[in-house]
């Protein structure tokens, strides 16, 4: 049989299947382009918050080249807190409630920018973020709802003790790996009405932290009281300020650590 006879069928065959994988390769290409969209949607810090910490006189905050935040106290202890955002939360929504802590704690903090404002999708180790502070030696390392369970597997981590690594704090927030032997000091924030990481949710996780940890849980704030970017979807509604947040926030941390 000659080419020019050659039936039609198959050809009309490789034709579907091409079309099948055009088809394919554009829901993708469009799945990860809503994707990228989603996470550079960010939640951004409110001006007014952010100029409360910059004025600050108790702490000193430098802007790192690459976006990150390094908040300095007066009182510095030589140790610090390396605190990751929560998931699309733009680094300088934290600065004013995290200004109190480094107030009240003498702990130097550090806020990185985030990949893609995703913990989960920065593979940098925690030496990548202890680097902004070389002064400090032993680090506690924390975070913020998704931020704090992307720090807990920094914690977990081989070179988490090379790095200075002795303790977790965690804001809206709880570890999905086991650090129950690691030896760590361990405090959890909580807020009475977080709607996103509950005070329930927290609990059924706390097997993963170490005995002696602790579970402050504060009246009054919600999830989107540990920072300040405006309510978010599907938390609850705070029935205390920003001011009165960071003050217990600040003080409970403070008290956690002994300090």
């Amino acid at each position: 049989m000659s080419a020019a006879s050659e039936p039609a069928a198959p050809r009309r065959a490789g034709r579907r299947v091409l079309a099948a994988v055009l088809w394919i390769v554009a829901v993708l290409v469009l799945v990860v382009v809503v994707f990228l969209v989603w996470a550079h949607t960010v939640m951004m810090g409110e001006r007014s918050a952010a100029l409360q910490a910059w004025r600050d006189d108790a702490v000193q905050i430098e802007t790192v080249d690459d976006g990150a935040f390094v908040i300095t106290p007066a009182d510095a202890t030589g140790e610090g807190l390396v605190f990751l955002p929560g998931a699309r939360v733009d680094p300088a929504a934290y600065l004013w409630k995290l200004s109190g802590v480094a107030e009240s704690t003498g702990l130097t903090v550090v806020v990185p920018k985030i990949a893609l404002n995703l913990a989960f999708l920065d593979s940098r180790p925690i030496t990548a973020y202890t680097a902004y502070a070389p002064d400090v030696s032993t680090w506690y390392v924390g975070g913020h709802s998704l931020g704090g369970v992307r720090a807990c597997q920094l914690a977990g981590a081989p070179d988490a003790a090379d790095a200075g690594v002795t303790g977790l704090i965690l804001f809206g927030s709880y570890c999905a790996n086991d650090l129950s032997d690691s030896g760590y000091e361990a405090v959890t924030i909580a807020g009475e009405f977080d709607g996103l990481s509950t005070v329930e949710d927290i609990e059924a996780s706390a097997g993963n932290l170490p005995d002696d940890a602790t579970l402050v849980v504060i009246d009054g704030i919600s999830h989107a009281s540990f920072g300040d970017y405006g309510p978010q979807p599907g938390d609850g509604t705070p029935t205390v300020d920003s001011d009165t947040a960071r003050a217990e926030i600040s003080a409970a941390v403070a008290e956690a650590l002994g300090r």
